[in-house]
């Protein structure tokens, strides 16, 4: 399988912050990738201080290990991943729709178990990150297990990479950020997709999904690309998106929450 340039494609990403990639992944793919992802999920493969749950400031079920989890950079914990199809496939995307000096800056899984039935809540992904003078970035979404919406497929609001950053604040618990966004807001475009699909956003392209109240599991592996630029700058300032230290703030001074009052001016 290869990723064919599609000019419309760019267009589309540039204009509307957001752009499906069609099929990454062979269905023969998906199982393989889907076998280590519950070798993570069951800590087969240890993800130690590189897993938490998105979702902690809502009261988990017994039984429930995370409402959402996230484990950050899967590709450090089982290199071989960096030599499966997934990350060259993504990477040509992503030179397809921020340019050809696109280099990997950072992956991660997400998972949604059945029943959890906790949103992921409405946030730009720039808001995390440090205010680099280029901000060419693209995250590419990939489902492993069909994304619908009653499961958490990906929402995105049309053209809000346009627009400056909201401002940012503490979930209720101070462990995750989010904005004031809904799925009202005009623009909001829910992304369903099968398994091995993906979609592609932008850094500041507000996003969200639902929770998950199905009986099927959700498993979605990003991988996020910047330029090789500014993925020295970043390193060199500090900051490596949670490789040492996994913890999620606001850092875009654009994005600033040193007030947490969401109703504040």
């Amino acid at each position: 399988m290869t990723v064919k340039a599609d000019l419309t494609r760019a267009r589309t990403f540039a204009q509307d912050g957001f752009v499906t990639t069609g099929s990454l992944l062979s269905a023969t793919e998906v199982e393989v990738y889907r076998e280590i992802y519950d070798r993570f999920l069951k800590g087969d493969i240890e993800s130690g201080d590189k897993r938490s749950d998105l979702g902690s400031h809502v009261p988990r079920r017994d039984g429930v290990a995370e409402n959402i989890t996230q484990i950050m950079w899967p590709s450090a914990l089982h290199p071989p991943l960096l030599e499966m199809p997934l990350h060259a496939r993504a990477l040509a995307m992503a030179k397809e729709l921020i340019g050809d000096d696109a280099v990997l800056d950072f992956d991660m899984l997400i998972h949604k178990a059945p029943h959890t039935d906790v949103p992921t809540p409405w946030h730009q992904d720039a808001a995390y990150w440090l205010d680099l003078p280029d901000k060419r970035a693209v995250s590419i979404w990939v489902a492993l297990d069909e994304a619908v919406l009653d499961n958490g497929c990906m929402w995105y609001v049309r053209g809000s990479h346009q627009q400056p950053l909201r401002r940012h604040y503490p979930t209720s618990d101070g462990q995750n950020i989010q904005c004031d966004c809904s799925e009202d807001e005009p623009g909001a475009t829910p992304v369903p997709l099968g398994p091995g699909e993906g979609v592609a956003h932008a850094g500041s392209t507000l996003h969200a999904s639902r929770g998950n109240t199905t009986d099927s599991v959700r498993r979605a592996y990003i991988l996020n690309f910047r330029s090789a630029e500014m993925l020295r700058l970043e390193r060199e300032l500090g900051y490596d998106v949670g490789l040492t230290e996994n913890v999620r703030l606001v850092r875009n001074a654009n994005a600033d929450a040193d007030a947490a009052d969401p109703a504040a001016d």
